[in-house]
């Protein structure tokens, strides 16, 4: 990645592929997490609209004067807090309440979604553009002993699956852990790896962009909790059990829905 400023303990990184001043913002910290999520509005009157949405929900926080190559910024949080970047997945204990409020509030569209007999859902991913997912929210099947609200990844995307067997060599030769892969996903449909970088964060790194929508009139792809095993691995070696209930920071004292 392209090092585009330096502030203090912060590093500001672009993808060669991504537009903005930076993608990635890395501070030095205690303890690996993650700071916080942005999305640019399409407009100044859309984020007004947005901000209006965010303040009748009764998650708003306020507004921030913004950061090196960012402007002012709402910000909010969710209802149980938690080439180019490609997504973002967050591990929740209530999955449908999170992919609700994304949608009802911000207007991102369920693109595709994993449910239990009993209803309940496992994981949805969802998006605003035509990408198949730019944020995806996991159920956290750790929230006993950690607490909630955690980072599961952020994702990059590289472009051709070869670049991952590519990336495996150099992360092996430098020490880095790789958690799963090079696999493929049913959800999404993509070539994929997971790594821990050295602060004890997880990233994924895409090796294609799955699929891409068009279509106007697209309906939500179903997974059943039969076919919950061929949606996390179409194929490849099984995800360790890290997968399912590693997520940063490592919250020890529980923490109280109110």
């Amino acid at each position: 990645m392209q090092e585009t400023a330096r502030d203090g303990q912060s590093v500001y990184l672009r993808a060669y592929e991504d537009f903005y001043h930076h993608t990635l913002k890395v501070t030095e910290r205690n303890e690996p997490g993650l700071g916080h999520i942005s999305w640019r509005a399409s407009s100044k009157e859309a984020l007004e609209r947005r901000v209006k949405e965010l303040e009748k929900s009764g998650a708003g926080k306020g507004w921030i004067d913004g950061d090196l190559g960012h402007g002012a910024a709402y910000q909010f949080v969710t209802p149980v807090p938690v080439r180019r970047l490609d997504h973002v997945n967050l591990m929740s204990s209530d999955v449908t309440r999170n992919k609700n409020f994304m949608m009802d509030e911000l207007g991102f569209r369920l693109r595709e979604h994993v449910v239990r007999n009993d209803g309940s859902e496992i994981g949805s991913w969802l998006s605003v553009s035509p990408l198949v997912h730019e944020l995806a929210f996991m159920g956290d099947a750790s929230t006993s002993e950690q607490g909630l609200g955690k980072l599961h990844h952020v994702a990059f995307w590289y472009g051709f699956p070869q670049h991952l067997h590519d990336l495996s060599e150099v992360l092996t030769e430098n020490g880095i852990q790789i958690e799963a892969g090079p696999l493929k996903h049913g959800v999404s449909q993509a070539m994929c790896m997971y790594v821990i970088e050295p602060g004890g964060n997880r990233v994924e790194l895409f090796g294609d962009s799955g699929y891409l929508i068009f279509d106007p009139d697209w309906k939500p792809v179903t997974w059943t909790e039969e076919q919950v095993e061929r949606a996390i691995i179409f194929y490849g070696e099984p995800l360790p059990d890290t997968y399912f209930k590693y997520g940063t920071p490592n919250v020890q004292a529980p923490v109280v829905n109110k």
